[in-house]
């Protein structure tokens, strides 16, 4: 436990005086200086899209700040207390959060990546009530949010939503998750050893590579739907699939003089990673395929069938998917930036637009991504990052659009 402080209150105008000399400091100008805010009373104050990155904030109070899309990639937070704190799209890549408290807290669409939450304590002076440990992440939303490889050891976040989430190898040994909400969550080899699930739901996770039975206790999670790793039959059969994926790409070097186009209705993808990346595989049908977590970047997908396909977690950056079907698809947490999904012109002048209709595209980021002309009618958008995006002509007719950042009003309106 760190010595006793009390934290000393400051007002906006200081704060802001304080965090443009940092910034300054990040930029390496002239004038700049690195933020020193320890122990220091912030509740209540609006950091939004303010960079304080590497920052150090040990032992401050965030209670009920506004923090929306600040940077505090590498920042020391250690033992900080940000209760009801609003950090929704904040980046937080490799920050010291042990010991923080975060109950209340609202961190959905958050970056973590190899955040450290692993358990600390620091001791802060209450006038009224002596001595306090604020700690935990009880309650707090962290939907949508990437934690992968983020550190969990040990900590309490009892009732959390960790929906929809990314926690690839995510550490979360000895953790209590009980009646915590992991549903749709990407769990790609998290370690659970020790782990209490009480009463967690899990229904819809992808748990690939994590073994279940070493978690301490299990007692009415509901894994119902929960997708594992592919069984030997599919391992097996993933050279097959690649083949017939290069005979794609052949055909469309050949101008079809050979090779054919695949069809790979159902099948699981998942074992072939990223051995995908960079092929042509226009006109591939992949209706109601397996396709999470793969690597389709740089990937030709013009006029490709894949509706109804799983592809959570899949990274299409740069991907030309123009006149695509996508109708159906559940692409949660996908990486669509700078993807080309417009029209796919064909012979007399005439285009085919991508169609998108009632998929599932929660938390998919689109900065940089071509969307002209795209049918999204009827999808599911909340949370989804458009930043940048050309949207010019894309219907959003009946769209999910809460919390969705980069749209303008006037066009979902449309």
């Amino acid at each position: 436990m760190q010595p006793d402080r009390q934290r000393r209150k400051l007002s906006q105008g200081e704060l802001d005086l304080m965090v443009m000399s940092h910034e300054r400091y990040v930029a390496r100008k002239p004038g700049g200086k690195r933020a020193s805010l320890k122990f220091v009373d912030l509740s209540g104050l609006d950091l939004s899209k303010r960079n304080l990155t590497e920052a150090d904030l040990s032992g401050s109070c965030f209670d009920d700040c506004k923090m929306v899309g600040t940077r505090l990639d590498q920042a020391n937070l250690f033992g900080c207390d940000l209760r009801r704190a609003d950090l929704r799209w904040a980046s937080l890549v490799r920050a010291d959060m042990r010991g923080v408290s975060l109950r209340g807290a609202t961190l959905s669409q958050a970056d973590l990546t190899e955040a450290d939450l692993r358990g600390g304590q620091i001791g802060v002076v209450n006038p009224a009530r002596g001595l306090e440990v604020k700690r935990g992440l009880e309650e707090a939303d962290f939907s949508g949010a990437t934690l992968d490889r983020s550190q969990f050891n040990d900590v309490s976040a009892c009732n959390s939503d960790f929906s929809d989430c990314s926690m690839r190898g995510a550490i979360l040994s000895g953790a209590n998750l009980k009646d915590a909400d992991l549903s749709g969550a990407l769990l790609d080899g998290a370690q659970i050893g020790g782990a209490i699930l009480d009463h967690a739901k899990l229904t819809g996770a992808v748990i690939t590579g994590v073994d279940v039975s070493k978690a301490r206790s299990t007692t009415g999670a509901d894994l119902s739907g929960a997708l594992c790793e592919p069984t030997q039959a599919v391992v097996d059969k993933a050279f097959e699939l690649l083949k017939l994926a290069q005979a794609n790409h052949q055909w469309c070097e050949s101008g079809g003089k050979h090779g054919a186009p695949a069809v790979l209705d159902g099948a699981d993808l998942r074992p072939l990673g990223s051995l995908l990346r960079g092929l042509r595989l226009s006109a591939m049908s992949a209706r109601g395929a397996c396709l999470i977590g793969l690597d389709l970047s740089d990937t030709q997908l013009q006029g490709a069938n894949l509706d109804g396909a799983d592809m959570r977690g899949v990274c299409l950056r740069n991907a030309d998917a123009r006149g695509a079907r996508l109708n159906g698809t559940n692409l949660t947490k996908a990486d669509l930036r700078d993807a080309l999904l417009a029209p796919l012109p064909l012979m007399a002048g005439r285009m085919t637009p991508a169609g998108v209709s009632a998929a599932r595209l929660r938390y998919a980021t689109f900065p940089g991504a071509d969307l002209s002309n795209v049918v999204f009618d009827g999808s599911d958008l909340r949370g989804a990052d458009l930043t940048g995006a050309k949207v010019w002509a894309a219907s959003f007719k009946d769209c999910k659009l809460q919390q969705v950042r980069g749209l303008e009003l006037s066009v979902t309106a449309a």
